[in-house]
């Protein structure tokens, strides 16, 4: 069992995936050593606190600090077997106007991170990206395509430890803050939906899949690769049709920052990427520690054709209206009904 007897930290612990990452392995691996939940929200963690009072779960911990205090997550990390990086400054409009703070956190919070892991003897490093760190257009995306190379190449340079880091990247999570769903289900009692685009399409993946995709990396990364799910699209006007039919929609035009489609993998992209059946990796363009025949052999994959892409728009996997409203039953709202 890949998490029984050790200790895992989760920075940025206390946001959507953290809460779904613990409940997930407290019911997977009953004899979890220890889970550190480290962040810089009292309020958040006082909240989780309650959730899993101490006396029936012992094996949490909660760490007030922040990624960009180096002595702290080093503190933080002794005794860690694996930490799953999710702190991050995520919203792309906070970025924009706050360019330093964002950086200080995903850029240099990262390299702290992956110092503390190379000091503590960390075994295995899971850090989470985004699809915007794919071609990036805005600064959150930037500085999250600063990250994964951090992270990446953090492999050459572990010397004799037998640390190893990787990268999961994936899409909007279905029914998460700040996301369409959400949005679309409060503004329907308004008789309007709020438009971006007619023609924009998003990835769609929902909070526990993104948590198996850091599963699987964490059992079975050689280090260096940046997994991504294949996963289905939807329409933005599906989700419009599937919350509300009988609204009408008013198109607002695209906002600072945002894509028309989601995207994974650029055609640059494919020369280093393989398929690996359900989800995709792309490998490191440096990698002193294995060979490209090295990740084909260990995860049973093979290369992608050269010129592919991946992005939402051209993706072959679509949700429809009906499956929408399942899902957004199962994974958002278990009271949804259609008006």
């Amino acid at each position: 069992m890949v998490l029984n007897n050790k200790s895992v930290l989760i920075t940025g612990g206390t946001g959507s995936f953290g809460k779904k990452f613990i409940e997930t392995i407290l019911s997977r691996y009953p004899a979890v050593k220890k889970i550190i939940i480290y962040s810089r929200d009292e309020l958040k963690q006082s909240e989780l606190r309650l959730k899993y009072p101490h006396q029936e779960f012992p094996q949490l911990r909660f760490f007030i600090g922040d990624v960009r205090d180096k002595d702290r997550i080093k503190r933080a990390c002794e005794g860690v077997d694996v930490i799953i990086h999710a702190a991050a400054i995520k919203q792309v409009d906070t970025a924009e106007y706050n360019p330093t703070e964002c950086i200080r956190t995903n850029v240099d919070g990262a390299e702290n991170v992956i110092h503390a892991a190379l000091e503590c003897g960390v075994k295995d490093v899971v850090a989470l990206s985004t699809d915007k760190a794919c071609a990036p257009i805005n600064l959150y995306g930037a500085t999250k395509l600063a990250s994964d190379k951090l992270f990446a190449a953090a492999n050459n340079i572990r010397g004799s430890k037998d640390t190893k880091f990787s990268v999961v990247r994936y899409g909007n999570v279905m029914g998460s803050r700040g996301s369409v769903i959400p949005f679309f289900l409060k503004k329907r009692s308004e008789g309007v939906l709020p438009i971006t685009h007619p023609e924009m399409t998003r990835f769609n993946i929902s909070l526990q899949d993104g948590v198996d995709l850091v599963m699987f990396a964490i059992e079975h990364h050689l280090g260096g690769e940046i997994f991504i799910p294949k996963i289905p699209s939807y329409k933005i006007l599906d989700v419009a049709k599937a919350v509300a039919p009988d609204c009408e929609t008013e198109v607002v035009g695209i906002r600072p920052g945002e894509k028309l489609h989601e995207e994974m993998l650029t055609e640059t992209d494919s020369i280093n990427t393989i398929d690996l059946g359900d989800k995709y990796a792309i490998l490191p363009s440096v990698s002193f520690m294995n060979t490209e025949e090295n990740f084909i052999k260990h995860h049973k994959a093979k290369k992608v054709p050269f010129g592919f892409k991946y992005n939402s728009g051209t993706n072959t996997d679509w949700e429809t209206v009906e499956s929408l409203r399942s899902l957004i039953k199962d994974h958002v709202d278990p009271t949804f009904k259609v008006l």
